[in-house]
């Protein structure tokens, strides 16, 4: 009798099974970065938005993931919204948990967590900041960039947390190797709601860094055309240890889009590729130009 009630009992590991490769790099992901679209998920490990939807409705009733979606005021359908699940966050015990307080108290459930994501006033920059990193990967799928890799992707946490000697706190931060370089980078996204000088302001701390750590450059990702034509002109003439770029939103951060601070006043209109800017990785990641210190 005790052993058919044992073999009647659902096995409390089973999931673990049916959580593939895939879906393993996602709910890492989540760990490190709190929220993805399903737009987002698609573009980054699907070959359709219809087929990650249905993998993600899988997750979900699996409880890899939780998902929300915000409404809208044209109540139209809006991409779902995930984060980790119960189960995830059995895979990721160490997740961050929470995107407005770094030292917040552990949350007791995944939902905890989830809520705190969906709560938080930097959701939205959240997304913004993930999509530039989710365009970088998407971009080595596409079939001609064989080879092209997003080798490093670092929260603002993350980041925050490992150079924390100098004091800067990027959005994030990244190693993108292309076309046989390999350049880091820390990311700035500017969404137009600080003054341009309080902008400028962050590259001391990053001045900093350069004392002791890497000299990756400092890439301004801005909203429009105007704002960064402002903030080179701000720049121009200023001696920045840290090499800076400078870019308009978009959906191919990879590509030429990117100015950089020092190639004014000589080569105005020059636009250079992410893999053809210059980055040093410092005293640290020793004669191996492959090699970086996680």
């Amino acid at each position: 009798m005790r052993a058919d009630a044992r073999a009647g009992r659902a096995d409390p590991l089973a999931v673990f099974r049916r959580i593939v490769p895939r879906d393993r790099a996602l709910l890492a992901l989540l760990a490190e970065h709190y929220l993805l679209s399903s737009t987002q998920i698609a573009a980054a490990f699907f070959d359709s938005r219809r087929i990650a939807q249905r993998r993600l409705t899988v997750l979900h009733r699996l409880g890899a993931v939780h998902r929300f979606a915000y409404p809208n005021a044209a109540n139209t359908a809006v991409p779902y919204l995930y984060t980790l699940g119960p189960v995830g966050l059995q895979l990721h015990p160490d997740a961050y948990h929470d995107p407005d307080g770094r030292h917040a108290k552990t949350p007791r459930t995944s939902l905890e967590r989830a809520r705190r994501i969906a709560a938080s006033a930097t959701a939205t920059h959240l997304l913004g900041v993930n999509q530039f990193f989710i365009d970088l990967i998407a971009a080595t799928r596409l079939p001609n960039t064989a080879g092209a890799q997003l080798v490093r992707w670092w929260s603002e946490q993350h980041a925050t947390d490992v150079y924390a000697q100098s004091g800067i706190r990027p959005d994030g931060h990244g190693i993108w190797h292309a076309h046989e370089h390999t350049v880091g980078f820390f990311l700035e996204h500017d969404r137009g709601t600080e003054d341009l000088p309080r902008v400028v302001a962050k590259l001391r701390a990053y001045a900093r860094l350069t004392e002791f750590g890497p000299r990756y450059p400092v890439l301004l990702w801005l909203p429009t055309p105007q704002r960064e034509a402002n903030i080179l002109r701000l720049l121009a003439g200023v001696h920045t240890p840290m090499p800076v770029a400078t870019a308009v939103h978009g959906p191919d951060p990879a590509g030429r889009v990117w100015t950089l601070a020092t190639d004014l006043p000589a080569s105005p209109g020059r636009r250079r590729r992410l893999h053809e800017l210059p980055s040093d990785h410092g005293p640290r990641s020793g004669t191996n130009p492959g090699h970086y210190d996680d």
